[in-house]
């Protein structure tokens, strides 16, 4: 970890005082994209001002884990060593629906949010899905995990009012399969979707962990500009009160 992020993690920590609560699943979709030049731009929006988490912020698309998202299993499947890389270190439940809804979470959120469809169009046959996932079906757009990458696993420090275990992917553009004309997602959660250099992206008001997990993308991209699935990931959580580093 890097000195300035574990300082203000360590700070933060002190000044929390909430209870302990267990962390929700989320997960959170990096969608990647190369301009003329080739430089990398990533997709991201500033969070509504009216929200009480992160207002005014931006973002990756992203969100919790929904019940329904574990239930959708029409869907092309992830890499093996991605979806073996996502069943490491998993607490109380570890099946394969749980750990497909991690990705199903990341594109449903996507969609929600920036108005983005990742998958593949299928045609000649209806697509069946499931609750969260209409308009895929409507479009006859099937998830697609295959394309994922994993960038990064970070759970919320303790002694904060809300805690999530986020599990953050990467995907080319190349996986978008349609996106809404007016760049925006249904849900109105973000504003201002833009795609970003990983240099403009830090000009703006980001999330300490967001700022993580780009200088971790950069680093990625220098040594693995493909994202190679075999790549191990950072893993960032609180062991004993101390702030940990692992690679999964």
């Amino acid at each position: 970890m890097s000195g300035t992020f574990e300082k203000q993690l360590a700070k933060d920590e002190k000044a929390g005082n909430h209870p302990y609560i267990r962390p929700k699943d989320a997960a959170t979709l990096l969608i990647l994209d190369h301009d003329k030049r080739g430089t990398v731009r990533l997709l991201m929006g500033r969070r509504h001002m009216r929200h009480a988490f992160m207002p005014g912020k931006f973002v990756f698309p992203g969100g919790r884990v929904d019940r329904g998202d574990s239930r959708i299993a029409n869907v092309l499947p992830y890499h093996p060593d991605v979806e073996a890389r996502l069943a490491k270190d998993l607490k109380k439940v570890k099946t394969a629906a749980r750990i497909r809804a991690f990705a199903m979470a990341a594109i449903r959120e996507t969609y929600e949010e920036a108005g983005v469809f990742v998958g593949k169009k299928v045609s000649g046959s209806a697509v069946h899905l499931g609750a969260g996932f209409e308009a895929f079906a409507e479009r006859g757009i099937q998830p697609d995990l295959g394309g994922l990458r994993m960038i990064a696993r970070a759970v919320t420090p303790t002694k904060r009012p809300r805690r999530f275990d986020t599990r953050f992917f990467a995907v080319w553009a190349d996986a978008i399969a349609d996106q809404l004309p007016d760049g925006k997602g249904p849900s109105g959660e973000l504003e201002d979707c833009a795609w970003l250099t990983i240099d403009e992206a830090r000009t703006k008001e980001l999330p300490l962990i967001t700022t993580k997990i780009l200088s971790d993308l950069e680093e990625r991209l220098e040594t693995d500009p493909s994202l190679s699935p075999e790549t191990p990931v950072p893993y960032y959580f609180v062991r004993s009160g101390a702030f940990v580093r692992e690679l999964l």
